[in-house]
């Protein structure tokens, strides 16, 4: 009888799935399209030496993958790239789990300060590079460079002598609202009992935090950062508008040296090819992202 009812359910789950398929029919193709093409233009256009100087294209073979691999810049490019997801991964994890820990409590004026502490996310990079810039970092007229003065210290060039952690502090400033915002939501969800019975067995505030928050907040955590790593993968306006790659090509990350190549350079093959090597550190970091993902939820 079992077997029966079983079989029953497998049909009309089969039946139910012939109905719905040519209504997903047109969106799935579409979306193929959208992602096969562009994949295949690029594949195309990597195998070529195509300059938009000396058109037209021909073909190269694997010239562009030899040259891209023996780029001495290479080394140096990956690494910035992955710093610029790591360094604002940590900063931004950091800075929204200690605002949404603050900001879950009741105190006056919380909801100014969540507006407050929200506003960066709505600025657009290039402005909030710009404001950076001009208005924080700049050596001679910079906010940073009147607080040194005022203490008999020498203003420092932050594009010049630490331009990777400027461009970091940038993309935190600009990321660490949406982590807020991510963790304060879950923060929300928490039962309150929980925190009432653990403050009632004697636990300190930090301890509540170890035991009772942190286990709470570690799926949104880690949803949080396959996000921010997808973003972070492809930073570019913070860098184009700061240090344009430099000095030299200490901040250079894939999206900006594929532009580089591409752009300043016109060699539209070496930047297909360095745009599907994008496309395979982008794989490698997300499947291990994801990996460490599906072993919390």
């Amino acid at each position: 009888m079992s077997a029966t009812v079983v079989n029953h359910a497998g049909a009309r789950r089969q039946k139910r799935g012939m109905k719905v398929w040519p209504l997903l029919l047109p969106s799935v193709s579409v979306l193929l399209v959208w992602m096969i093409v562009p994949l295949v233009m690029t594949i195309w256009y990597s195998l070529q030496n195509y300059n938009l100087q000396s058109p037209p294209a021909q073909f190269g073979g694997l010239s562009n993958f030899e040259y891209l691999f023996t780029d001495p810049d290479i080394p140096i490019v990956v690494w910035n790239t992955l710093l610029l997801v790591f360094g604002p991964l940590v900063v931004t994890v950091c800075l929204g789990m200690a605002f949404a820990v603050l900001y879950d409590g009741p105190f006056p004026g919380r909801g100014i300060a969540r507006l407050l502490v929200i506003t960066p996310f709505f600025v657009m990079p290039t402005v909030a590079a710009l404001v950076w810039k001009n208005l924080f970092f700049h050596p001679v007229w910079g906010l940073l460079s009147w607080v040194e003065k005022l203490f008999g210290l020498q203003p420092i060039d932050w594009f010049s002598s630490h331009p990777m952690v400027a461009v970091i502090i940038i993309v935190s400033w600009i990321w660490t609202p949406f982590a807020t915002l991510i963790l304060l939501t879950a923060m929300q969800s928490l039962d309150r009992e929980q925190i009432e019975a653990a403050r009632l067995d004697g636990a300190k505030a930090v301890s509540r935090f170890i035991h009772v928050v942190f286990p709470h907040l570690k799926r949104p955590i880690s949803v949080l950062v396959m996000l921010e790593t997808i973003f972070f993968l492809s930073t570019y306006a913070e860098i184009y508008v700061t240090t344009m790659g430099g000095p030299g090509t200490a901040t250079t990350n894939m999206p900006f040296y594929i532009f580089s190549r591409a752009l300043q350079g016109f060699d539209v093959g070496l930047a297909s090819a360095a745009g599907l090597f994008a496309i395979l550190i982008a794989n490698v970091v997300a499947y291990f992202f994801i990996k460490r993902i599906s072993e919390h939820l």
